[in-house]
């Protein structure tokens, strides 16, 4: 099966902006992305991104990028206009990270692109174990509920996604990552936002409030995703520590 992975960034991010262009080891964020997107070895690579200042970038440091639309509602949105224009053939899935992880481990990319291929399915994301109760009321960290335990070889069904949860049992941390087959994305873009999407912000509520499957499999580790200035912070010091 041949996968496409496509990376969605702009830079008018409303709690930190000008993100993907901010700097860790003097390479910015949206090309670490690229750089282990392209590291996991699934397939072609590119960022759809909303701003020429991100093309460029990615362009710079050996990458490859492509402009789009600048009035897309969600990711997903960019990413099927993306998917178009290079009108590369036989594309049978979608590879869809998020821009602002850079510390992603590339194994668990490997990992969900080898589940979404021996399970051939329509959604599939990744999530990995709550080590801490009060990030069950984060609301900054999705959630998602799945049908059974996630044990390192399962690919549940994620019966709902969540910003906070009073219970625990098989309630993971999301983590934002997403393959879909091409005929899902096809179908996915052409849906209106739900209610439930709207409300919660989260806009795979609408898969679930369309039937459209939702597969989880249990990543190796939460990686810390760039959304405020002390994240950044943060994760600049750890990276730039291990190199």
């Amino acid at each position: 099966m041949k996968t496409l992975t496509i990376i969605p960034s702009r830079l008018s991010a409303t709690r930190l902006p000008g993100k993907p262009l901010l700097k860790i080891n003097g390479i910015s964020i949206i090309s670490h992305v690229f750089k282990r997107a392209q590291e996991a070895n699934i397939g072609e690579v590119v960022v759809a991104a909303e701003d020429q200042e991100i093309v460029d970038d990615v362009k710079k440091n050996g990458g490859e990028a492509i402009i789009t639309n600048n009035n897309h509602k969600t990711g997903t949105d960019r990413i099927y206009e993306a998917f178009k224009k290079l009108d590369i053939k036989n594309v049978d899935l979608i590879m869809n990270l998020q821009g602002d992880e850079p510390a992603i481990n590339i194994e668990d990319i490997i990992s969900l692109n080898k589940k979404m291929t021996s399970y051939p399915g329509q959604m599939g994301t990744l999530a990995a174990t709550i080590k801490n109760d009060h990030d069950l009321e984060n609301k900054n960290i999705v959630k998602v509920a799945t049908k059974e335990n996630l044990k390192d070889g399962s690919f549940s069904r994620a019966e709902n996604f969540l910003r906070n949860s009073s219970k625990k049992d098989n309630v993971y941390h999301h983590i934002g990552i997403y393959c879909y087959s091409t005929e899902t994305l096809e179908k996915f873009v052409k849906l209106k936002q739900s209610q439930n999407e709207i409300k919660n912000r989260l806009e795979q509520l609408r898969a679930l409030d369309n039937n459209i499957e939702i597969n989880v499999a249990l990543a190796k580790s939460s990686p810390i995703g760039v959304d405020t200035e002390e994240d950044y912070l943060a994760l600049k010091k750890i990276m730039e520590y291990k190199a």
